[in-house]
């Protein structure tokens, strides 16, 4: 089971995030990103919010750095950890703009995207965009399969009820001949998504029970990823944290994302070596 980041300070989530994010910087963030690519971590995240609703801030937190600005920085300060959105609303972008900024972020990595995208679920956002709320689902569909067409094409080519384009040209495309697309979402529905469109799926909200019971209700496919997350203290709670990765692992988890707790950026390094060596135990 690999072992992914949820990166501190771009998103500030309430009851998850920790005191010293608030005032951490960007140097801070090279050095965190450094140390979990030497450590052998697998991937860090960064999350898309244009604009948090202010009844909303309480609950979802207001801090959220723009994912593309943030992984294009991650990828000059790192080797080979993946860079994955998590998650890209698609309800705000035409599939050619996330193929043409994502796809210049995978070359500026040297193939290091992992796409993870959603429906979205802030009505007052898509208002305040002029995204379209209504048939979000049916158009996150079809945008999941343009962006299949699309992402590693330089002249892609799409027909759908939603999206409808040809002889266009998109420079650069993404390196790898298949981006990893990864699906958001906390539904059976997001899941059955996942399964038909995607290489995997990113359930939130939902206990381990819970997500072993709708991944018993489908045939995955070969190599799909399930991408579970945790919010860990290796320091404070190695047991705890030996038990919560096994208790994800037996749930069906092939990746969890954690949330690390820390005092500074110097603890939260720490943390991440303490991490590992549990993990690898």
């Amino acid at each position: 089971m690999r072992l992914g980041l949820s990166t501190p300070v771009v998103v500030q989530v309430p009851g998850v995030a920790s005191p010293w994010e608030t005032e951490a910087g960007i140097a801070d963030l090279a050095r965190i990103s450094a140390s979990a690519d030497d450590l052998g971590f697998d991937y860090l995240t960064c999350s898309e919010h244009v604009a948090v609703p202010a009844q909303d801030a309480a609950v979802r937190g207001a801090v959220y750095w723009d994912p593309l600005a943030t992984l294009g920085f991650l990828a000059a300060h790192t080797r080979r950890i993946r860079l994955a959105t998590s998650v890209l609303v698609l309800g705000y972008h035409h599939p050619l703009e996330i193929a043409k900024r994502y796809g210049t972020l995978d070359r500026v990595s040297a193939g290091r995207l992992v796409l993870g995208v959603g429906i979205g679920s802030l009505k007052a956002e898509f208002e305040l965009i002029d995204a379209r709320w209504w048939q979000r689902a049916e158009r996150a569909d079809d945008a999941l399969r343009a962006l299949r067409a699309s992402l590693s094409s330089a002249t892609p080519s799409y027909h759908g009820p939603f999206y409808d384009y040809e002889d266009m040209t998109v420079l650069p495309h993404a390196e790898q001949q298949q981006v990893p697309i990864w699906v958001g979402g906390r539904s059976a529905g997001s899941l059955r998504r996942a399964v038909k469109l995607a290489d995997g799926w990113m359930p939130f909200g939902l206990s381990p029970e819970s997500v072993r019971d709708l991944l018993d209700d489908v045939d995955l496919p070969t190599e799909f990823d399930v991408l579970l997350s945790a919010t860990v203290d290796p320091e404070a709670d190695r047991v705890g944290t030996r038990k919560r990765l096994a208790t994800l692992r037996d749930a069906g988890a092939t990746a969890v994302t954690c949330a690390v707790r820390a005092d500074s950026v110097d603890h939260y390094c720490e943390q991440l070596a303490r991490l590992r060596d549990i993990e690898e135990q």
